[in-house]
């Protein structure tokens, strides 16, 4: 068997990289922005406003330097702010386009990201309903698609490191170690915090296949991969949402995630819509985590979307007979098509959609209970089958689109897009991996790579590029 040999990135090497591009092709890059784009044209005049007003206009460092240079270090996957900065100092080229006489330190780009955190948001929201038309345009169908996902950053705090839970783990099998029916495991889980000690915002989550403390967020996309809306779920967002359901520790980590998912997606969706009440969406894109009746009302009832791509739940669906429907919407018994189930009235329960309950056409109430009289039952109940309609049932079970057919199998594999989009923001972008516990810092980062992915759609629309409206790196080599 042929040996693998592996070696690790180290940020010299990453440093060379950037280095040779800035000495190489500096020129060509920055002539090409100034021809295409001006960043001025972007910036809110609140944003303006807001970061001159106590100086005026002799700040040492401009606006629109802050915002060159740190938009450049996204769309060129500079690691770290001090990285950023050693190439200001070695590329004049670099440090001119930004517009910076002389070079800022680390503290003063800190200071920016958190001293104007909501201007960033409002950027990126101007530069989302800038960018519409333009996705509109490239293709209609997929721009009138939007896909909802969650995820975390994971901050840098003691409780990430591996040693920690390993370390429980190893005095917890120690401990137990003549008690088999112990899992340390499950017992580590449940003995770590649900928040980190550190920082209140890093969330005991569980996230691409494993635990972590993060920061949490949900992103929309549209169907070409383009983000449109941000909304970080943390205590700003639960005030200006107060019935948003608050999720709780459970021993099932992916139930932590699906309630995660689908409690908030109304009220993101509210902000979305919110700040945009000109868009229209046509279709919805959800994970099993949204089939819920709940939702499929939500999304046809509230916000008006015409399909819901949304998989069947295998939680949500029984192993017993299928049972059909009459012209008038009955449940119809599974074995005998022509009896119409027993209508027992609506259902009221807390935490759960209304619905109306039906029993077994064939029982019978025998002394103080009821009993089914069934030679061939189809459940192992002894009043029978029970069943319930609701209210948006209807479009669940027809959403828009055939299910199952190939246009529905085809058009749901567009979903992917929001773990793309979510990946490049965390890899590219290099949101992941970065060594702060502070959650403006971490939500400022985030917004950034936003505005990024924003201009990189501008200046691939301009370019006359439409296949590189997510990344500008090819056009760039």
């Amino acid at each position: 068997m042929a040996t693998k040999y592996f070696s690790q990135l180290s940020l010299a090497e990453h440093f060379q990289d950037c280095k040779n591009f800035f000495e190489s092709d500096a020129n060509t890059f920055f002539t090409l922005l100034k021809e295409h784009i001006d960043l001025t044209d972007f910036i809110p005049d609140s944003f303006y406003s807001a970061f001159y007003k106590s100086l005026g206009r002799n700040r040492d460092y401009p606006l629109q330097g802050f915002l060159t240079a740190l938009i450049l270090q996204k769309i060129f996957s500079i690691p770290t702010d001090s990285l950023l900065i050693i190439l200001l100092h070695i590329c004049k080229e670099l440090c001119e386009f930004c517009g910076f006489t002389k070079i800022p330190d680390a503290s003063k780009f800190t200071r920016f990201k958190q001293d104007f955190l909501p201007y960033l948001e409002q950027m990126f929201s101007a530069m989302v309903a800038y960018t519409e038309p333009i996705c509109m345009a490239i293709d209609a169908t997929l721009a009138s698609t939007i896909t909802f996902d969650t995820t975390g950053i994971e901050l840098y705090v003691k409780e990430n490191n591996p040693k920690t839970l390993n370390a429980l783990i190893k005095r917890l099998k120690s401990y137990y170690k003549n008690n088999p029916s112990v899992d340390p495991y499950k017992m580590a889980y449940g003995l770590m915090p649900s928040q980190a000690e550190s920082s209140s915002y890093a969330k005991q989550l569980y996230i691409n296949g494993h635990f972590c403390y993060a920061d949490k967020l949900g992103i929309i996309t549209n169907g070409l991969g383009i983000i449109r809306h941000i909304a970080f779920l943390d205590d700003e967002f639960k005030s200006q949402h107060p019935n948003v359901v608050v999720e709780k520790k459970t021993d099932s980590p992916d139930e932590d995630k699906s309630i995660g998912d689908s409690s908030a997606l109304k009220p993101v969706l509210e902000d979305f819509f919110s700040a945009h009440p000109t868009f229209h969406p046509q279709t919805f894109l959800g994970d099993s985590a949204f089939d819920a009746i709940g939702i499929y009302g939500l999304l046809k009832d509230d916000f008006h979307f015409q399909k819901a791509l949304i998989p069947y739940n295998p939680r949500n669906e029984s192993t017993l007979p299928k049972v059909g429907y009459n012209e008038y919407g009955y449940p119809i018994c599974p074995n005998d098509s022509s009896i119409s189930m027993k209508y027992h009235g609506p259902c009221h329960e807390k935490g759960r959609a209304d619905r109306i309950k039906w029993g077994c056409p064939k029982m019978r109430y025998k002394k103080g209970n009821w009993v089914c009289n069934c030679d061939n039952p189809c459940s192992t109940a002894a009043k029978g089958r029970t069943s319930y309609t609701y209210e948006n049932m209807e479009f669940r079970m027809f959403p828009g689109i055939q299910r199952d057919s190939k246009k529905w199998v085809k058009l749901y594999k567009i979903r992917v897009v929001v773990e793309k989009a979510i990946n490049h923001l965390k890899t590219n972008m290099c949101i992941a991996g970065r060594k702060t516990r502070n959650h403006l810092t971490t939500k400022a980062d985030v917004f950034l790579a936003g505005i990024a992915s924003q201009f990189t759609v501008i200046i691939a629309s301009r370019l006359n590029y439409p296949q590189y409206i997510r990344s500008l790196k090819p056009l760039i080599a």
